[in-house]
């Protein structure tokens, strides 16, 4: 596999625990994310960045990446990584610095931050974006390809897929404050493996906010935009697992470069890739039955065995990243077989499932039970104390492909090889300088006209920016109006 830019986007939840609690998830959200920039961890931005980004609402940090405030929800962005150990390290980097704001300001006992993907009261949906970098000469154009994409897409949810009790039909007002639903489709649903799937009502689309779709088509590379494109998806769940969301991002990078070499197949294409990632996510009996554009019915086990194959003929050895994908997408593939206890602590919702119903058993309760929903939500706690899923992490049972030490070490350090290292410079040098700045991921600019470009995700430019950074006073206080006009 050749290299690439990885990056993951997560907004968290918000529960208020307790009802006597006064502030709202809004005000919360602010007060972390001013707490995280008081803490010297990054700079707010002095610019509005779109019309509902005003300045202030969110800012870069030292590791590069970013923290701001997405329609009320507090959203962070990993800094560009170039390999799945950096990318695994630093999304949760982002997660401890959230959960460590929210622990300083003495709200813990109060409010969880939840790291998933639906409000079971509201079905409202908050999403958990994956970016990918892949060439400009990617074949982005060609529906087939897209819906040979897409069709990866909504089988893989059978080893990503972060679980959810209950069901939510697609409709166009679902995500408005006040909307409920009560049909017989749903109320029969008791369990499902994807908190994403009912939420995507199309295969390909551009505008995300209103319209999800499996694959986003919108063409925003920030690089530069004659050598690259960012693929950018929004149809994955958040993952707690650190197993489960290297084997998600892994396994789509390789799928891409399968594209880019055309050694892809046609006959993966699903006749209805929305109708089926919903069908494989309700599915009570894990059977995962699907029918194939070219009218021959199979199963995601199937459909996703038969793309592994043929990423081993084509990728195995090409390093050792490559290889270990390969072995656990086919080791997961092989033990999904078994049942869901068979990938305890690598499938985020076979661990989920194996909890709720043990617990089930344990409490004599059914699955309308609302202690229920609550051991749903509180597997992705991200408090350590309280949070469901790292007790398969303390027991050993869930696989983790990084440390403690190195997610302390990524909260203030950018990563290597990649331009968020020199941008972690700049963020680093701003924090005692009066300069006015605008920062942006593909560069920046400090009391002048002219900007510092940053085109290329490969390079990391720091030691251009430290020599660019020599020349600035950081005594001296910037003409913002005139920087800011």
């Amino acid at each position: 596999m050749r290299k690439r830019i990885y990056g993951i986007e997560t907004e968290y939840g918000m529960l208020i625990k307790n009802t006597d609690f006064k502030m709202s998830p809004v005000d919360v959200a602010a007060r972390i994310k001013n707490h995280i920039f008081s803490r010297d961890l990054g700079v707010l931005d002095l610019h509005y960045r779109a019309n509902d980004e005003p300045p202030g609402n969110g800012g870069f940090l030292k590791n590069g990446g970013r923290i701001y405030l997405d329609m009320g929800h507090l959203e962070y962005a990993s800094p560009e990584c170039s390999n799945l150990v950096d990318l695994i390290t630093f999304d949760r980097a982002g997660d401890m610095l959230i959960q460590d704001a929210l622990q300083a300001l003495g709200y813990d006992q109060d409010v969880a931050i939840i790291k998933n993907n639906v409000d079971l009261e509201t079905n409202a949906t908050f999403g958990c974006h994956e970016n990918y970098l892949v060439s400009r000469s990617f074949p982005f154009e060609n529906r087939e390809k897209l819906k040979i994409l897409a069709s990866f897409l909504s089988t893989r949810q059978i080893f990503c897929g972060a679980g959810r009790i209950g069901a939510c039909n697609p409709h166009p007002f679902r995500d408005w404050d006040g909307y409920t639903q009560d049909d017989e489709e749903t109320a029969g649903v008791n369990f499902q493996i994807s908190q994403r799937a009912d939420h995507i009502p199309n295969e390909t689309y551009r505008w995300v906010q209103y319209n999800r779709a499996i694959v986003n088509t919108r063409d925003e590379p920030l690089s530069d935009p004659s050598k690259y494109r960012r693929i950018h998806l929004l149809v994955g769940d958040s993952n707690m697992s650190e197993y489960s969301t290297a084997l998600k991002m892994g396994t789509t990078a390789l799928m891409m470069e399968m594209i880019e070499m055309g050694v892809d197949k046609n006959e993966w294409i699903l006749d209805n890739t929305v109708d089926s990632m919903r069908s494989i996510s309700r599915d009570p009996e894990f059977k995962w039955e699907i029918l194939l554009a070219n009218g021959r019915p199979t199963t995601a086990m199937e459909l996703q065995w038969d793309i592994l194959t043929t990423a081993k003929k084509h990728l195995t050895d090409f390093n050792q990243e490559t290889n270990w994908i390969l072995d656990v997408w086919e080791s997961v593939l092989t033990d999904l077989a078994k049942g869901p206890e068979a990938v305890l602590g690598r499938v985020d919702w076979a661990s989920k499932l194996w909890m709720i119903t043990e617990f089930m058993k344990a409490e004599n309760l059914d699955w309308k039970d609302p202690w229920i929903k609550s051991q749903d939500l509180e597997f992705h706690n991200l408090n350590k104390e309280d949070g469901l899923f790292w007790g398969l992490e303390e027991t050993g049972d869930a696989f983790r492909k990084t440390s403690d030490e190195a997610v302390n070490h990524a909260k203030t350090h950018p990563p290597r090889g990649t331009r968020a290292d020199g941008r972690g410079e700049l963020v680093k040098s701003l924090m005692n300088s009066q300069a006015a700045y605008l920062i942006d991921w593909i560069g920046f600019r400090l009391n002048k006209d002219e900007p510092f470009l940053m085109l290329d995700p490969f390079v990391s430019y720091k030691a251009e920016i430290k020599e660019y950074l020599k020349g600035m006073n950081p005594e001296e206080r910037a003409d913002e109006e005139h920087f800011l006009r």
